[in-house]
């Protein structure tokens, strides 16, 4: 079930250069409504590398407002 408070204040999950890390999603001025590649440039502005470093990496969005930013997963 989601909470008003997780609705407010949403969180990206983001995995990137072999961290695991939680940032608040406002804070990088990302929302609901955000594509894709404007989280990615988001979250290459935070980290301070070129867009390019997320081009291989899947946005993943949960019922909760919550964001997961991971690289592609790779089977076989």
């Amino acid at each position: 079930m989601t909470t008003v408070l997780e609705q407010l204040n949403p969180q990206i999950h983001v995995r990137f250069a072999g961290r695991s890390l939680r940032l608040n999603a406002g804070a990088l001025d990302i929302g609901s409504l955000s594509s894709d590649r404007e989280i990615k440039s988001a979250l290459a502005r935070h980290f301070g590398v070129g867009q390019a470093m997320f081009a291989s990496h899947v946005v993943e969005r949960h019922d909760n407002g919550h964001f997961t930013v991971r690289p592609e997963a790779v089977f076989g």
